[in-house]
């Protein structure tokens, strides 16, 4: 018989859920049953698969060795780079600046060296996150970016943090802001009162692809989305754009931008390629550059944040636009 205490990253798991991940050589047909004969118990006392955990709850578990058997610890993630950008760290979240190139998370083609793999490198070297005291907890992002976008990720160090952020998200209490160059001047959508634009529609996004399409109606299959932006500035065809994003949707950004007419700069795949190689530019011009706790209900451990912004300074080519450095190669000479 073995026994483990609920720590704060553990609590408010279901038992079923919470002994998957703590004994995963058990088949789910034997963590079932031995739910039900009582040799998987709970403070001593008979417990349901739907029971849910609480910190220093004590669970029991009468189940054979041989599934608690471990094999040597190797840490995938200690492949991963060192090169962290942190905006903001404290003690439940850290505030990061992915730079362009670099997945959030592994993929078929990634798996060692991603947002993520670095975060936990990070959080170990520094004796923050230890494997083998989590059960079921790891380090996680809350949000993600596409890969060749530069912009501001948060990630939870606690299972705590990362509910109640998951909560905040969904209440659409976190505002992202993004900068990006487009093509022309857009003045599509519904100008606001104070000079931005509003422009709504349907997306559909193909798997296969990894390519997304914008309705001005509802399909079958769509999701609805929301963009607010504003001009900052214009010269030579181009614009610099602030986006304010009330959905996130894949590629929402760029798919929206391009449907009204104004694709980005650099951007292959909604944009137009014969101008992107006009200025020399291969990704996208996008940066999700600031973003502002808004919750309007207690945060809990988190509710320190609520009013609080944080921002990417030093962005290249916000940097070049605003000194008019942005111009075909064939005008460069």
């Amino acid at each position: 018989m073995k026994s483990f205490k609920i720590n704060s990253n553990d609590s408010g798991q279901r038992l079923d859920k919470y002994v998957g991940k703590c004994v995963p050589l058990l088949p789910d047909s034997l963590l079932y049953k031995y739910i039900r004969l009582k040799r998987i118990k709970v403070n001593g006392e008979r417990a349901k698969i739907s029971t849910r955990l609480k910190q220093g709850d004590i669970v029991d578990m009468y189940i054979n060795d041989e599934f608690f058997e471990k094999a040597d610890k190797k840490y995938d993630f200690l492949a991963a780079s060192k090169s962290l950008d942190i905006v903001y760290e404290d003690e439940n979240i850290l505030i990061l600046d992915k730079k362009p190139g670099l997945l959030s998370h592994p993929d078929e083609g990634e798996y060692n060296d991603t947002l993520i793999t670095r975060v936990k490198r990070y959080l170990y070297e520094k004796g923050s996150f230890n494997p083998a005291d989590e059960n079921s907890f790891a380090p996680a992002l809350v949000n993600r970016i596409d890969r060749n976008t530069r912009g501001i990720v948060i990630a939870a160090k606690n299972a705590q943090s990362l509910r109640i952020l998951n909560q905040i998200m969904k209440k659409r209490q976190l505002h992202k802001y993004y900068i990006c160059v487009v093509h022309g001047t857009p003045e599509q959508g519904k100008r606001l009162p104070d000079g931005w634009y509003f422009i709504d529609g349907w997306l559909v996004k193909d798997e296969k692809k990894n390519q997304v399409k914008i309705y001005p109606s509802n399909k079958v299959g769509s999701k609805q989305i929301q963009t607010k932006y504003r001009v900052i500035d214009s010269y030579g065809g181009l614009s610099l754009v602030e986006v304010d994003l009330l959905t996130g949707r894949t590629h929402q950004i760029r798919a929206h931008m391009a449907g009204i007419g104004h694709p980005l700069l650099g951007d292959g795949k909604y944009g137009i390629n014969q101008l992107n190689r006009k200025y020399g530019y291969k990704k996208q011009l996008l940066c999700s550059y600031r973003l502002e706790f808004d919750f309007r209900f207690d945060a809990g451990i988190l509710d320190y944040l609520n009013g609080k912004s944080f921002e990417i300074n030093n962005i290249w080519f916000v940097k070049d636009f605003k000194e008019k450095a942005l111009i075909p190669q064939s005008n460069n000479m």
